[in-house]
């Protein structure tokens, strides 16, 4: 699987639109979008990110597994380009599994 920044964020976006509805989205959603400050997300909302990031990418991505080590200003401050990187990261990682590396395409 190809996996791009820009595809990962374009699926955020939808999925943030869809949580928070295309109103409360206050112009462009970017990688330097932080969750609280910019989109005014509530525990709920990020508790509805990660189940549709589940129901997306499947075990592939973890949700908590990214926040797990930050402490509470650093959850507040959480951008979507983390999330993006963190999304990228775990799929290139997936892909790399024993028995896909060096497999011809």
């Amino acid at each position: 699987m190809q996996v791009n920044e820009a595809s990962i964020l374009a699926d955020i976006t939808e999925m943030l639109q869809a949580i928070l509805g295309d109103d409360a989205v206050d112009g462009e959603i970017t990688m330097a979008t932080r969750f609280q400050d910019d989109l005014a997300m509530e525990s709920i909302d990020v508790i509805s990110l990660a189940g549709r990031l589940q129901v997306r990418y499947g075990d592939r991505v973890n949700f908590a597994q990214l926040i797990a080590g930050f402490d509470l200003e650093s959850v507040r401050q959480l951008r979507v380009g983390q999330l993006v990187e963190h999304i990228v990261a775990a799929l290139d990682g997936a892909d790399a599994s024993p028995g896909k590396a060096g497999t011809p395409a």
